[in-house]
């Protein structure tokens, strides 16, 4: 369990598996604003309702010149299920060893009903086209979180 990345800092490089199983590097988006989200499981009420919000806002998005990442500990073939089943049109990207999660500050203790375990805290990572976050979201509240990344891609499409 790490600190946050910091907004400023550069974008922790990384390369994992999309749901097809080809390997994916944060460096394949450099000169693209990169909306890294990380998620704690495929096909569960949140994550299922943030993956969705962003696939609807996608046009928005790309309009930005912006891709979207999704990762979460599940394996590929959890992905690709999750990706057909909703029609994801975005990457989701398997981190199994939570490695790229512990980076980015997103796995975390989280406290249920009393009992603690480790696991990825919700969260978003907006990098700029030169691999620079500009914007970090620790605890994201799905309703109404793919308006203020928008929002927050607006203020950095020249960056």
């Amino acid at each position: 369990m790490g600190d946050w990345v910091e907004v400023g800092a550069a974008a922790p490089a990384f390369t994992l598996k999309n749901a097809e199983g080809v390997k994916v590097k944060l460096s394949d988006f450099k000169g693209k604003l990169v909306i890294l989200y990380f998620y704690p499981k495929d096909d569960t009420p949140g994550c299922t309702t943030e993956a969705c919000n962003f696939r609807d806002a996608s046009a928005a998005f790309a309009a930005h010149d912006a891709v979207v990442l999704g990762v979460s500990p599940d394996d590929v073939e959890s992905h690709a299920k999750f990706r057909d089943k909703f029609q994801l049109n975005f990457s989701l990207l398997a981190d199994p060893d939570h490695a790229v999660a512990e980076k980015y500050g997103a796995w975390r203790e989280k406290n249920m009903y009393g009992k603690k375990s480790m696991g990825i805290q919700r969260s978003t990572f907006l990098i700029d086209r030169k691999g620079k976050v500009v914007r970090v979201w620790p605890r994201v509240k799905v309703e109404g979180h793919d308006a203020e990344v928008l929002g927050a891609l607006g203020q950095h499409a020249d960056v």
